[in-house]
C-alpha cells in the first residue's frame, strides 16, 4: 500500500470531520455517556478493523477513545487508514 503525500491526506481529511493529521498518523477521539458506551464503541470497531485487517492504536479512559491510524508496514498514512476512519465514523453515526 502507498504512502499518501501530505497534500492528500488534508485533502481526504476534509471530508472526516474531527480527524487531523500529526506525527505521522491520523488522529480522533470521541466521548461517550460513559465506560460502558465508550467500550461497547470500541467493541464494534474491533470486529471492523478485524474484517479490515488494519487494527488502530487506541486508548481508553472512562467515557474517552483515541484513535490514531497509521500504515506501519508502509511508514505512514495510507488508503487503508481511510478506510478504517470511514468506517468507524459509520460505527459512531450509528450508535447515536
Amino acid at each position: 500500500m502507498k504512502k499518501l503525500t501530505e497534500e492528500e491526506i488534508y485533502k481526504k481529511l476534509e471530508s472526516l470531520q474531527g480527524w487531523e493529521f500529526d506525527n505521522n498518523a491520523i488522529h480522533t477521539s470521541f466521548e461517550f455517556e460513559d465506560f460502558k458506551e465508550a467500550f461497547s464503541a470500541m467493541v464494534r470497531i474491533a470486529f471492523e478493523a478485524e474484517v479490515q485487517q488494519h487494527h488502530p492504536d487506541w486508548t481508553n479512559v472512562y467515557n474517552q477513545v483515541e484513535i490514531s491510524l497509521s500504515t506501519h508496514d508502509a511508514g505512514g498514512v495510507t488508503e487503508k487508514d481511510f478506510k478504517l476512519a470511514e468506517s468507524i465514523e459509520s460505527i459512531i453515526n450509528a450508535g447515536e
